[in-house]
């Protein structure tokens, strides 16, 4: 496996204007994640690295992952599997249509096998008997589960930590499947603070499904699992829910991108931003406080009119 994915340099940090924190007195950065590699971008390509790496030490020699027709994701294991020699397997949610989404046409391009399941069947795809049925079918294989998160995604997670060598007082992130904000968590050590929004409704259901995951990160590393209180999710910043948008998201982003001169996705990253400036404004934060927000790319799944 080619040494330079082990060896990326950290991504930058820069500020981020906003009036809004400016008033209140507040510093805002951002950690440029999306800069990381062009096509396995942002936490995508965090999660990845030490998956890939027990991919190849056991002898792997396909990747199999799971999603929607629009994933990050499924984007960034073909764009691995065709960089690093994998063979793909994308299982994808819902019914085969004729006109394949820009994501799935890029699959295709790295020559990833795409197999469309009912969205009924496709929530069983944890269950033995089924995965028993993808083992016969499809023999031998590395499986990355959906959104890429388990222990070896919260591990390259705990990198972003890592790489930050400013003061900070908080770190906040987009949360889709929990385990970029268990790596954050993780990495953290208990100092500072770290706020999740989630970008589906009801997302309190991710304090268990992360705390699930920093169970299993220090289970595998031999540590006693510590708790963790110096992190918290901020639910109310969905916009509709997972991949939806309205017209004030819209609006922030157009105003951000003009503010700030780089680009945001509507489905995780401009989602964070709105809430954070808006808890800026409500006053969550005292005058002088550090945040530092991670963008985790995502760019292939902008809206074309953005």
């Amino acid at each position: 496996m080619p040494e330079e994915l082990f060896h990326k340099r950290p991504t930058p940090i820069q500020p981020i204007y906003s009036a809004v924190a400016e008033k209140a007195g507040v510093q805002w950065l951002i950690k440029r994640d999306d800069l990381i590699d062009p096509q396995i971008s942002g936490n995508k390509w965090r999660k990845l690295k030490y998956n890939l790496q027990c991919a190849k030490e056991q002898g792997y020699k396909t990747l199999l992952a799971f999603g929607g027709a629009y994933s990050n994701h499924l984007y960034a294991v073909a764009a691995a599997g065709s960089l690093f020699g994998f063979e793909t397997v994308g299982i994808i949610r819902g019914q085969e249509i004729t006109q394949l989404s820009p994501t799935l046409q890029f699959a295709q391009i790295c020559h990833m096998q795409l197999e469309f399941w009912p969205r009924e069947e496709y929530r069983l795809k944890d269950k033995s008997e089924l995965f028993k049925k993808i083992q016969e079918h499809y023999g031998s294989f590395y499986m990355i589960p959906e959104g890429g998160s388990n222990a070896l995604a919260v591990k390259g997670c705990t990198e972003i930590i890592q790489e930050i060598n400013i003061p900070f007082d908080y770190v906040s992130c987009a949360c889709g499947t929990g385990g970029t904000v268990a790596g954050l968590i993780a990495g953290l050590e208990g100092k500072n603070t770290c706020l999740g929004i989630p970008v589906l409704k009801g997302g309190d259901f991710l304090k268990s499904d992360i705390q699930e995951l920093l169970s299993q990160y220090y289970l595998q590393e031999d540590q006693p699992v510590p708790m963790f209180r110096n992190w918290q999710l901020e639910t109310s910043y969905h916009f509709g829910g997972y991949a939806k948008t309205t017209t004030e998201l819209l609006s922030f982003i157009h105003r951000f991108e003009q503010e700030n001169n780089f680009l945001i996705d509507q489905v995780y990253t401009a989602k964070m931003l709105a809430g954070v400036e808006d808890l800026i404004l409500q006053g969550r934060f005292k005058r002088g406080d550090i945040i530092i927000s991670i963008h985790t790319g995502g760019l292939q799944g902008r809206l074309p009119q953005l």
